[in-house]
């Protein structure tokens, strides 16, 4: 049975999707309705909740596989194999000065600069070395000036650095590049819409693969995970209290991916109104599930992401179920 076969008899039934309550005493206030699934690296849907062929976008979630090009055009080497330039290359950064300074690194070495970054200039900011996505677009840059590709139009779904990312997905994928659907995504650059399975089966590829560009960007995020987002906020939190045992990434409109090194099983979670907090919540809910986080580091997260002010709070009902045959 080869990878699409596979993937598609996964969706023969549905589970019950997972919720969150947002309780405010003892009352509900709010209910969030999120489905979620866990695939293997041979694109096996192990457990689910909900449709795990939910169509949705991916987000800022693809940041680790639009960095493959960065790599394996050699504008990685030239930068000198510096890990914390390829964590920035896939993080969702907070801004800080320290984040600012890795993409502007990335430049510099590439002999580019700040001014040839197309993400915009965030609210109340100086520079788009302080948005979110500038060590990707840093990254996308580096790659073009290593391959002689236009500088100008980068972000354009025709230019070849977008066409050879939407390759590299869809054979990550074992699908045509020609059933790939792109939008742009809010920073400018293109982005996948894709089943909520395909977008697990790239993490449990990331997370357990012979991929020498997924293994190189994986060891990465784990060692420079302050990178990946910023102190106090949960992708990098996540990875920081597992020692190095897991990848967290999320993405705008309830996105979050999970997966376990060396495990090669990865998890998407999709919020159907787009909660971050609700995203957050099912994540450490299906980390105690699974039993991939200790006690002590669960807790410690869930005092951050769980307790939202004095007598307010998240609980999260449902569990993934293994997938029926």
């Amino acid at each position: 049975m080869d990878i699409i076969q596979a993937l598609d008899t996964s969706n023969n039934k549905r589970t019950p999707t997972l919720k969150v309550y947002l309780k405010r005493g003892s009352y509900v206030e709010s209910i969030h309705n999120v489905h979620a699934v866990i695939c293997d690296r041979k694109g096996r849907v192990l457990m689910k909740a909900g449709d795990s062929n939910y169509q949705t976008f991916i987000r800022s979630a693809l940041k680790p596989f639009q960095a493959i090009p960065f790599i394996s055009s050699g504008a990685y080497e030239k930068v000198m194999y510096d890990e914390k330039v390829l964590a920035i290359a896939c993080g969702s950064h907070s801004g800080t000065k320290k984040h600012a300074r890795e993409s502007f690194k990335l430049l510099w070495n590439s002999e580019l600069n700040a001014e040839q970054l197309q993400c915009p200039v965030p609210k109340s900011k100086k520079s788009s070395l302080e948005h979110n996505c500038s060590g990707k677009h840093a990254a996308f840059l580096a790659t073009c000036k290593k391959m002689n590709w236009p500088i100008n139009s980068y972000l354009q779904v025709n230019h070849p650095l977008q066409i050879e990312i939407n390759r590299r997905v869809s054979e990550m994928l074992g699908i045509s590049t020609k059933e790939l659907v792109t939008a742009r995504d809010d920073c400018g650059a293109p982005t996948l819409r894709l089943g909520l399975f395909q977008i697990a089966f790239l993490y449990a590829q990331l997370s357990g693969s012979s991929h020498n560009e997924l293994e190189q960007i994986s060891r990465a995020m784990i060692r420079e995970p302050e990178l990946i987002a910023g102190e106090g906020r949960f992708d990098t939190e996540v990875i920081k209290r597992s020692h190095g045992q897991l990848i967290s990434k999320g993405g705008s409109e309830g996105i979050q991916c999970l997966s376990k090194i060396g495990e090669g099983m990865g998890i998407a979670i999709k919020v159907e109104d787009g909660s971050r907090r609700a995203k957050q919540a099912v994540a450490l809910h299906l980390l105690k599930q699974l039993d991939w986080i200790t006690p002590v580091s669960l807790e410690e997260l869930e005092d951050i992401v769980l307790k939202i002010n004095p007598g307010v709070k998240l609980e999260v009902e449902g569990e993934l179920r293994f997938q029926e045959k």
